[in-house]
């Protein structure tokens, strides 16, 4: 998904997302309203030429884009709807409230087809776009994927929904089976085609599920060996997966999977065992949980030149310590996966709009004033994990019989 105005639909707070996009649809609306009375008061003909004359860019008051415009001229009128507040995955293990509306995401892609409701869940992973100097990275979730998750990427899903007949609903989740099933309103259909189970059984064993395969791919695209063989390759092109030798495609599997719970399920891994000073408020204040545990922005400790990277400077009076050096292998295109939480977990103010972005706001929305704090040491052990279980992958045994 491309917005075209990330500052207004995405906020770590589902209410100031609200207050934001209300606020733009209201000035849009009035600018249809505007450009109307004049048109016919004017009788003007030529209303798109009028236009680009005619709105009021303050970035202030909204953001356009190429897709919005247009809907002035026709008379477009937006309305807010709170059923369209949805999680996303804006960056790596960065969570955001967004707006998913096709009047105000520039391009949505093929993401109604992929999460159409917030009742429907579905998970894959962002892959980086083949052109993207970073490399090759790739990273699952279960939300819905921004664009820019990781540089430019794509995203892979495990299923697709399409509008179901009324009498195939069931009007619950069955997310069951291979099978095409009824999900409140729409027919969930795997992206495992059958013409690719029947490879893998016929390669892998008749045992195979379409679940195996996804997980098996997921273990491939991590492999160190496969990455660096088809490193000229995933430059200019997507992914090929090629044939191993069937007695590996366990370990993949087994490895991908265990991936795969990992990096979607972040936030419930236990936390890894750092040194935390600071963390039991005292003092003036110290009753106020969420403000000791509010963050500004978080750094390295040390200077420029002699960065710490074992140590955290969490706020004025919390530091974390201990972070192994093993956390900043596990790399998501130019940054670790800790080196993402520093960057995204500070409060930002957009220059255009003057919008601000509050993480701590986050922690409130989920009652835990510790959310950061933890944040970073379960991060910390989902990036010790994930470098154990890349190293434990087997080497990359491609067998030339393609049959």
């Amino acid at each position: 998904m491309q917005t075209n105005r990330d500052a207004w639909v995405y906020n770590f707070s589902a209410e100031v997302v609200s207050k934001n996009v209300t606020r733009m649809i209201e000035f849009y609306n009035s600018q249809v309203d505007d450009f109307r009375a004049l048109v016919d008061g004017a009788g003007i003909r030529d209303a798109g030429s009028a236009l680009q004359d005619f709105i009021d860019t303050d970035p202030t008051k909204i953001s356009w884009s190429s897709s919005l415009i247009p809907k002035v001229a026709r008379g477009h009128k937006i309305r807010f709807n709170p059923l369209q507040l949805r999680v996303g995955a804006y960056r790596p293990f960065t969570r955001h409230e967004v707006y998913f509306d096709p009047d105000l995401n520039h391009r949505q892609g093929q993401m109604s087809s992929v999460f159409p409701t917030s009742r429907h869940e579905n998970r894959g992973f962002v892959l980086v776009a083949p052109g993207e100097s970073v490399g090759l990275y790739v990273l699952a979730t279960d939300l819905l994927p921004d664009l820019h998750v990781l540089a430019t990427n794509q995203f892979f899903a495990r299923w697709t929904y399409e509008p179901a007949d009324p009498q195939e609903s069931q009007g619950a989740f069955d997310l069951s089976g291979e099978e095409a099933v009824a999900v409140d309103g729409f027919r969930r259909l795997d992206n495992i085609t059958d013409q690719a189970l029947a490879a893998y059984r016929r390669w892998y064993g008749p045992l195979v599920t379409t679940d195996d395969v996804f997980a098996f791919v997921y273990g491939l695209l991590h492999s160190p060996d496969y990455r660096t063989r088809f490193a000229a390759d995933l430059k200019r092109t997507l992914p090929h997966i090629p044939r191993i030798e069937a007695t590996d495609f366990t370990a993949f599997r087994d490895a991908g999977q265990a991936l795969l719970d990992l990096h979607i399920n972040y936030e419930a891994v236990d936390a890894y065992p750092l040194t935390v000073t600071g963390d039991h408020p005292t003092g003036p204040g110290s009753a106020d949980l969420y403000g000791w545990f509010a963050v500004e922005k978080l750094r390295w400790s040390g200077t420029a030149k002699t960065r710490d990277r074992t140590t955290i400077v969490y706020n004025n009076h919390i530091t974390i310590a201990g972070i192994p050096e093993a956390a900043h292998e596990y790399m998501l295109g130019s940054r670790s996966a800790l080196e993402w939480i520093l960057d995204r977990y500070q409060v930002r103010t957009d220059k255009p709009s003057g919008i601000r972005n509050d993480p701590n706001d986050y922690s409130r929305e989920v009652n835990n004033p510790r959310y950061i704090l933890d944040l970073i040491a379960k991060v910390t052990t989902v990036s010790v994990r994930t470098v154990e279980i890349v190293n434990a992958l087997p080497p990359l045994r491609i067998t030339e019989d393609q049959a």
